[in-house]
């Protein structure tokens, strides 16, 4: 019996009981009910952005903004040359321009062409309004125009503009008119007096009379000023606009005061301006006689680019300006009869030439560099 309970004790001990895995858990499902809301329209799809190519370069090498001005005057000079007719010249040249001065061009070559409303004097106001964004380019990018005292010109009334001259041709006169226009607050459109040389140049004529260029004679002056006009004279005449390099800034004589007689016969005030920089846009070297005579003018320019560059030789050069508008010189105290007082005369015009000559040395000293 002992040893038969031990035997069950032993196999009891030897039994390896293994505990039953627990019942699996079943997966709890979650219902979720989702609302779907009716629409009327159907949702509009999703926008995509288009990324626009940057457009392909142009072909060829488009011209510097400041660089096609100065082609198209060699072009125009070189058809000149070519005895072209303006015109046409103008036509040719406008190919140096963008789009918006090519249309300009053809515009003015139109106008010079046809026949479109003038004054008696020739003077054509759509035609300046033409070829004022090249004046306005000549006078803020090429030269870089400084106008002082631009007030002191009278708003209305006969006015007579007295100013040195250079420059060959008449830039002088036309950078004045444009500082009028800019700055001053009430502008005016000046008459300038040309010598009668220019005028017999068929290519020339039609293009200085458009703008306000008028036949330098006492009679044109004193007609123009009676009739309520800005006109611009330069006393100097020829002997300035052809001194020599050397020479520059030291006016000439101004003649036997002829303007102003002028001005105390019309009671037009005086208004002396002085202009630096028109002496450095074409350095006169020399003259050829030869040529002078053969043009009928008082005397043909020889600089360091023309005639060795040809027409690309009769661009100016890009100096540095200062016009300065002095206050008008007091003629209250002379009547219409000081004209023929000859002491009088000579008087007023010394102060004017004086008033002028310590102006351009004063503004040469301000102006520093002639080109930087």
């Amino acid at each position: 019996m002992a040893d038969r309970t031990r035997i069950q004790r032993e196999r009891a001990r030897n039994l390896r009981v293994r505990p039953e895995p627990p019942p699996a858990e079943e997966p709890v499902v979650h219902e979720i009910e989702i609302e779907i809301a009716e629409s009327a329209e159907p949702a509009p799809p999703p926008v995509v952005e288009e990324r626009l190519e940057p457009p392909p370069p142009p072909r060829g090498r488009s011209r510097p903004p400041v660089l096609a001005p100065l082609a198209f005057v060699g072009a125009l000079g070189s058809a000149i040359a070519r005895d072209v007719d303006l015109p046409s010249a103008l036509e040719t040249a406008a190919g140096a321009l963008p789009l918006p001065g090519r249309r300009s061009a053809q515009r003015v070559a139109a106008r010079l062409r046809g026949d479109y409303a003038q004054d008696e004097w020739g003077y054509d106001e759509e035609f300046v309004e033409l070829v004022y964004p090249f004046f306005e380019f000549m006078y803020e990018r090429w030269w870089r125009v400084d106008a002082i005292g631009v007030q002191n010109v009278p708003a209305e009334g006969p006015t007579m503009v007295v100013g040195n001259h250079a420059g060959v041709l008449p830039w002088d006169a036309t950078m004045m008119s444009v500082a009028i226009q800019k700055h001053h607050p009430a502008p005016r459109a000046p008459r300038f007096m040309v010598l009668d040389w220019a005028f017999r140049l068929p290519w020339v004529s039609s293009f200085m009379r458009r703008v306000g260029g008028v036949v330098a004679s006492p009679y044109n002056a004193t007609r123009l000023l009676r009739q309520g006009h800005l006109v611009m004279v330069f006393p100097e005449g020829a002997k300035g606009a052809g001194k020599p390099f050397r020479e520059r800034y030291r006016l000439q004589r101004f003649g036997r005061g002829g303007f102003v007689e002028i001005a105390l016969r019309t009671g037009a005030p005086i208004v002396p301006v002085a202009v630096v920089g028109s002496e450095e846009i074409y350095p006169k070297v020399g003259e050829s006689r030869l040529l002078a005579k053969l043009l009928g003018a008082p005397y043909f320019p020889i600089t360091p680019t023309f005639p060795a560059l040809g027409a690309l030789g009769t661009v100016p050069l890009p100096s540095k300006w200062r016009i300065e508008f002095c206050p008008p010189v007091d003629l209250t105290g002379y009547g219409p009869e000081a004209a023929e007082d000859r002491a009088s005369v000579f008087e007023i015009s010394e102060q004017v030439r004086e008033t002028i000559q310590e102006r351009l040395l004063d503004n040469l000293v301000k102006r520093g560099s002639a080109f930087i």
